[in-house]
Parts: structure tokens; sequence; C-alpha cells
């Protein structure tokens, strides 16, 4: 088969597509022939060389991917060759075919096309699983989303919409933030041009936002336990504003707010197949019905991953990025 390798880190031009030896699925795995993945910015991460892949995992890029499966390895039920599924990866998803635990396998929702379902796995698991498992957005309270257009941010979006929660977004752009409106988002901020703590904060009667996902880190850290409201949770899920900041006890303190920081990646197989269960029994129904729906911004052919890189970092993209195998 081929895939994407990265012989040396570095820029975009570092991806390379090539041949490579098939993966054979060990026990309680199964053979995926890829049909599209998508572009995460761990993806971009790894090939910088700052973010490696777990212990076992494939050295490939691809935290995600959809397709139909080829093989089943040793002690797989409930699943059979043939089977249109999207899936939840370590890496690998920049190929043709990949090795997947079948726990962290889900059906093609109901309505959704096969490639486009590449777009769910890491961005729904990522936003239930913080959002809802661990931050746990109610009904009726205010969630703030950073990087509202964003793949992840759109989903969260819609998620929380479709609980009956209040959604507030960042986005540098009236595109992006228009966008995030046709979703359902309820107050529009941008962030080259206003204070999001100050919108928050009048946007809630100075009471703050009851969730924030955030995807800056250390940049945001200070504001954002400023803009939570009493008994506020912050979760944390991204780096791209740095990773060490000052953070004022006292304020934390005083609003009985909690912080969390996760990522998916390196997370136990048994962790993961809880969060996937729970995606597949709480999000699968809401797909399938059509109140939510991946947001795709463009597909490009897998060899040419460079270019998807390229487009992700620039920020011009609204959703998702994805690449299409050969």
């Amino acid at each position: 088969m081929h895939a994407i390798t990265i012989p040396e880190p570095g820029g975009p031009e570092a991806l390379v597509w090539d041949e490579v030896p098939d993966p054979v699925p060990g026990e309680g795995e199964v053979l995926v022939e890829v049909v599209a993945s998508a572009v995460n910015r761990a993806d971009i991460m790894q090939r910088q060389g700052f973010y490696d892949p777990p212990p076992g995992a494939s050295p490939y890029p691809g935290l995600e991917c959809s397709g139909r499966i080829a093989a089943l390895g040793p002690g797989v039920s409930g699943w059979a060759v043939g089977d249109e599924v999207c899936a939840l990866l370590a890496g690998g998803g920049y190929a043709q075919k990949v090795a997947v635990p079948a726990g962290q396998l889900l059906p093609v929702p109901e309505g959704v096309e096969l490639r486009q379902a590449a777009a769910l796995p890491e961005v729904v698991c990522t936003v239930w699983s913080n959002v809802f498992m661990v931050a746990h957005l109610r009904p009726a309270e205010t969630l703030l989303v950073h990087g509202g257009s964003s793949g992840i941010g759109t989903m969260a979006v819609q998620l929380a919409k479709a609980v009956g929660a209040r959604v507030a977004v960042t986005a540098g752009t009236k595109e992006k933030l228009d966008y995030c409106a046709g979703l359902g988002a309820d107050v529009l901020i941008n962030y080259r041009e206003q204070d999001f703590v100050a919108e928050i904060k009048q946007a809630t009667d100075g009471a703050g936002a009851d969730v924030i996902l955030d995807n800056m880190g250390a940049k945001y850290l200070n504001r954002n336990v400023q803009a939570l409201a009493v008994n506020g949770r912050l979760a944390i899920i991204g780096l791209q504003g740095g990773v060490k900041g000052e953070l004022n006890i006292g304020t934390l303190l005083s609003k009985r707010a909690a912080i969390s920081a996760t990522s998916l990646r390196a997370r136990p197989l048994s962790e993961k197949a809880a969060i996937v269960a729970a995606v597949r029994e709480h999000v699968w129904p809401l797909l399938s019905e059509g109140h939510i729906r991946p947001v795709v911004d463009r597909e490009l052919p897998m060899p040419d991953a460079a270019e998807a890189h390229r487009v992700v970092e620039e920020s011009g993209h609204i959703g998702k990025v994805l690449l299409v195998a050969p």
C-alpha cells in the first residue's frame, strides 16, 4: 500500500507519499481500507517533530478515517468485512489501509456520505468527552468556543445547541462568524477586534461562561478564568498559544471554578472505547436524524497532503479538510 511518511520533520514538503508495508490487524483489531482521512492540528505538530505517536501506534499521521472493513483480526465480533465505518486512530489515517482497535470503530451514520464521515471521529470524540463528559454542559448554560469555525468548533456549536445550551464563539473574520451563526451560535466575537472577556460578560449580564472550550492554552489561560462564571469549567484541548502561562489562583477560587486539560491520542484503549461508545449512544442519533452534520471545507487527494497542511496552517478554512485515498 501507499501512505504519507515523514522521513524528516519539517514544513509541509516533509510529507512524502511512499510505498510501505501493509498493516496486519492484531488481536481485537480490524483492517480498514481507507476512503478518506482528515487533517488535524496534531498531524501538523507530528510533521514538525513535536508530537510523536504513542508507543505501538502507526508512524504515519492521521487521527481519524472512514472506509470499509477489509479483514477482521482475532477476537473481533460485531463487525463484518465490507462494513462501512469511521474510526478514531492513534495514527495511520494518511494511508490506504490502517489497523484499528475494534472499540474505536463507529458505523457511518445514516445520511452521511462515507468520505465525509472521515471528518467525524476525532472532533466528535473530543467535543463530547470534554464539553459533556468532563465539563458537564447542561441545557440553558453558556458555552464559549474559541476557534468556532474550526472542525472542533463547528461540531461544538452544533452539539451544544442540540442539547439546549447557549453558544458564544470567537473567530477572526466576519465570514467565519457568519458561518458559526448559521450553525446556531448566539454570540459572535471577533477576537481581532473585540475583547472576548468583556463581550461574554456583556452577553451574559455579567455572569460569564459556564463552560469554555479552549484551543489556545497559555495565551488565553488567565483571560479564560476571568471569563468564567461562578462554578464555571474551563476545558483546554490545544496549545496553539503556548504551553506556559500565569494564573491568578485567587480568581479561580473565588469562582469555585475548575480547569481540565485532556488529549485523546495517548489514552488507554479502554478509555477511548468508552468515549466512542458514549458518542455512538448520544451523538450518532443526532447525525442520523440530521440535527447535526460534519462540516467539510474541501477534499484533496491524499498524495497532496502537503497542500492540505498548508491550508490548515493558514487557517483560511472552515470545518475540516479531508484527504481522499486513491
